[in-house]
């Protein structure tokens, strides 16, 4: 039986995860798999940690020269984080030959380009199933289930925090502050959230997932990003009056006008399928030319569901001998032929605060038409002090042209203010 040697670089809530994991299953793998798969060095400044965990003290290494110059050391999994050390650690790994296994999102994002080289150059495997969405195997879909398409589209919730706040805040009716700090104390939320709730988190996997689906370099620059701190549950509350719900969503998209890559805050309908994903669970929605819609649903994060992608890179690597790299050219900028679309098409939302008096919704119709905004669905409130609230939803536009038109609209004098836009998947 082939005996695979694993080091872990960081021990923390996933590597802790994927000790726990390889050493319980390590008689199920031989069994199911024909690998018998030893942790042999892990990496952890917490030496006390590591030793609570259940590690020999003689395999808690105290450099990454220790880790990648051990002969028994095949595989190296990082789960450190970010992209200082990390990237070091990683580049040390594959340039002494060793296959990486990374959940490091941020890392493959912006260096995929050049951890793939140094790993083409020593012959060696690199794997992130585990960079995006958790224990939910997207990206082994897209490499190895649904290769035989060409990928239309992807759209997913593929961040837990903001699920789990909007979920609430649907819920509950309770503010975004409130929610925030709610999910902070369960350990949802970071204490600086804003790589969840700005939308980076989401558009590094984005980036990674509209990549490998379209067969091209698609950076995280060119990634319309929009976060969720603005949103009002009022908003929320509207929403649901006209049957939908709001996700943060990934949306990619690639047509005869190009590749077409956002994430922000949408209004879905309630029967779509992602519209009944709540709470921290994540789901990608692929829609393929032969398969048509696919969707994938499970936790997004935490120790094992995290750890679970993990190990399943490391017995990919352990028993495929040929290693697989990208199917397009993985620079560090997207090819010079490939058109992105920055004036996508949406329907959207808008809730403005009015004049309650006659002449003020024709003369929002009348910017509308100059952009070619035509409205499908409107709700009209009445306030106090002789205002109204007015609830618009457009046909499907284009980006631009609504906020053309909604600077137009906010220099009326009828117009209090146009208080949120939020696109709407119709």
């Amino acid at each position: 039986m082939k005996k695979v040697g694993v080091a872990i670089l960081g021990l923390g809530v996933v590597g802790g995860g994927t000790y726990q994991i390889l050493t319980e299953h390590r008689e199920y793998y031989q069994k199911t798999q024909d690998v018998d798969i030893v942790v042999e060095s892990v990496l952890e400044l917490n030496r006390e940690r590591a030793l609570a965990l259940g590690v020999p003290e003689e395999k808690v290494a105290s450099n990454i020269a220790e880790v990648i110059s051990n002969p028994d050391v095949n595989i190296v999994v990082e789960v450190i984080g970010g992209i200082g050390c990390a990237r070091d650690f990683v580049l040390a790994a594959l340039n002494a030959g060793k296959t990486v296994v990374t959940s490091n999102k941020e890392l493959v994002c912006k260096y995929s380009h050049e951890l793939e080289r140094a790993a083409k150059r020593h012959n060696a495997g690199l794997y992130f199933e585990a960079s995006c969405v958790g224990g939910v195997p997207v990206i082994r879909t897209l490499l190895d289930g649904v290769q035989a398409n060409h990928i239309t589209g992807m759209m997913g919730i593929i961040n837990g925090t903001t699920n789990y706040i909007l979920t609430k805040m649907s819920n509950e009716g309770a503010s975004y502050e409130e929610v925030l700090k709610e999910a902070q104390k369960l350990g949802y939320a970071e204490a600086n959230p804003s790589a969840d709730v700005e939308g980076f988190d989401a558009a590094y996997k984005l980036s990674i997932l509209s990549s490998l689906a379209f067969h091209t370099k698609v950076p995280f620059i060119k990634v319309f990003r929009e976060g969720i701190t603005g949103i009002a549950t009022e908003d929320i509350a509207h929403g649901k009056e006209l049957g939908y719900a709001l996700k943060l969503l990934a949306i990619g998209k690639q047509s005869e006008q190009g590749i077409e890559v956002r994430v922000h805050p949408t209004f879905i309908r309630k029967e779509h399928p992602l519209a009944a994903v709540n709470d921290s669970f994540n789901a990608v929605y692929l829609t393929g030319d032969a398969v048509d819609d696919v969707m994938l649903y499970g936790r997004g994060a935490g120790a094992l569901p995290t750890g679970s992608a993990i190990v399943s890179d490391i017995i990919y690597a352990a028993t495929h001998s040929e290693n697989k790299y990208s199917t397009f050219k993985n620079n560090a900028t997207a090819e010079k032929d490939v058109k992105f679309v920055n004036d996508f098409s949406s329907a959207y939302y808008l809730r403005l605060t009015v004049a309650d008096k006659a002449g003020v919704l024709s003369k929002i119709s009348a910017i509308f038409g100059r952009y070619g905004i035509s409205i499908v669905e409107m709700i009209q409130k009445a306030n106090e002090n002789g205002q109204a609230t007015l609830i618009l939803v457009t046909h499907e536009t284009k980006e631009l042209s609504v906020r053309n038109a909604v600077s137009k609209i906010n220099a009326l004098d009828e117009i209090a203010k146009v208080e949120s836009i939020l696109r709407v998947v119709a």
